[in-house]
């Protein structure tokens, strides 16, 4: 069986075990996240195979990264990075993070940030309570216009603090990190990324294009399935990468 066919049947096994919540175990299932997340995590799981071979180079590379950094130093820091760190940067740190959480992965820690401040977008935050994820507005350190989110996946998992805030914020590693960016104007806009040991290409379409219209809530909802969708086929490679380089040490 070629690595490509074991890792499809590794992640298809895994979604089966998920959705039998009764078989589950906390420490390698997403039985510590909250149950509506849980039942989405579980049919975003099986969707992982149908994620585009395009699409699976650019996150195989990250995890390749991931995988080597976790070996090497024990810790991984991704920073998701976009124009203004308001839609796609936020939904894919909190997605990375719940993933990495859900296959026991230590040692990853996920930030988002922008090439400039303004808000997290409470399309955003919406979208996130209507996944399952619950969202707490935690204080107002960056201004009234910029509050702090604080988006918890379970409740005994760490919250993530979510606000708007330039990649170089001091809540964020200043180096050593794999800088991920998730929109092309980022990307073409900030073609060095100062402190990243490694810099990844991952875009996404911006849901603000359907602002405003009667197709807001569902555009944003489609983004997020499908980042969330990237991020557990990214974690469930950077599991499969760990335990490869384990075996090959």
């Amino acid at each position: 069986m070629n690595a490509g066919l074991t890792f499809r049947f590794w992640f298809l096994a895994m979604a089966a075990m998920l959705a039998m919540s009764s078989c589950q175990s906390p420490s390698t299932s997403n039985a510590m996240l909250n149950p509506s997340l849980s039942d989405l995590a579980s049919a975003l799981m099986l969707d992982t195979a149908e994620v585009p071979a395009s699409r699976k180079t650019d996150l195989n590379a990250l995890a390749s990264w991931t995988a080597q950094s976790l070996e090497e130093k024990g810790s991984a820091d991704l920073i998701f990075i976009c124009t203004h760190n308001s839609r796609r940067s936020h939904l894919s740190q909190v997605w990375a993070q719940t993933a990495a959480d859900m296959l026991a992965l230590d040692g990853i820690r996920t930030c988002s940030g922008g090439t400039e401040a303004t808000a997290c977008n409470p399309r955003t935050v919406d979208a996130m309570k209507r996944a399952g994820f619950e969202v707490f507005t935690q204080d107002t350190l960056q201004g009234a216009t910029n509050p702090t989110y604080l988006v918890q996946a379970g409740s005994t998992l760490k919250g993530m603090p979510c606000f708007s805030k330039t990649y170089g914020h001091e809540a964020n590693p200043q180096s050593g990190f794999a800088a991920v960016m998730t929109c092309s104007s980022a990307d073409r806009g900030c073609p060095i990324v100062y402190g990243a040991d490694a810099r990844f290409a991952v875009p996404y379409i911006d849901p603000k294009v359907s602002d405003g219209t009667d197709q807001e809530a569902a555009t944003y909802d489609e983004r997020l399935r499908q980042i969330g969708t990237e991020m557990l086929y990214l974690m469930g490679k950077v599991k499969e990468d760990v335990e490869g380089l384990k075996k090959a040490g």
